[in-house]
């Protein structure tokens, strides 16, 4: 009896040690493509489950209709800062699930900035209006094979737009959606 409860409490103090090891990756960089977009990102880590997700990119533009020659394009660049709260990386841990790439279930607030710099297009004299958006965030992460990774995540906040800069008489602010659905690789 005594070394069935040695060896039960030993099993036990290897579980409970086991999870408090669960945590988001130090630093972790890559490339992601979406149906509306490029971005170069890095995750770091803040504490076990809270990682800062810094990204640059292209976030895609497309119009058409009766009003326009033809179909229209734009690549506008966009600054993004994230601080992601992994919620579940213990849970993924004890149904032997993976968790390298900060895979798993997320909450954040993403914070994008998009300037205008310049403007890729296949229409002349395009022009973006800047503007800055506050989204909270539900997401999840996951892995394909030892590299590469899918997310998808949607949330509901806040965009102002910076229209006073572009010649309009006010600024302007209005209600943003984030819904993406993102594949990528993990350097």
């Amino acid at each position: 009896m005594k070394t069935f409860l040695a060896t039960l409490a030993f099993c036990s103090l290897c579980l409970v040690v086991h999870s408090q090891n669960a945590s988001v990756e130090q630093s972790t960089y890559g490339i992601q493509t979406g149906f509306l977009g490029i971005w170069v990102q890095n995750e770091s880590k803040l504490s076990a489950t809270i990682a800062l997700r810094s990204e640059i990119g292209f976030d895609t533009g497309i119009w058409g209709g009766a009003f326009y020659d033809g179909t229209g394009f734009l690549l506008a660049p966009v600054l993004t800062l994230e601080p992601r709260l992994y919620y579940n990386l213990n849970k993924r841990i004890n149904k032997s699930r993976r968790i390298d790439g900060n895979s798993g279930n997320f909450i954040s607030l993403k914070t994008s900035y998009h300037p205008d710099w310049f403007v890729i297009s296949n229409y002349e004299n395009i022009r973006i209006i800047s503007d800055i958006a506050i989204i909270p965030t539900w997401g999840i992460r996951r892995p394909i094979g030892k590299h590469f990774i899918y997310e998808a995540g949607i949330g509901i906040g806040y965009v102002y737009t910076f229209a006073k800069n572009a010649g309009y008489l006010e600024n302007d602010s209005d209600a943003a959606v984030n819904l993406h659905l993102r594949i990528g690789y993990r350097f």
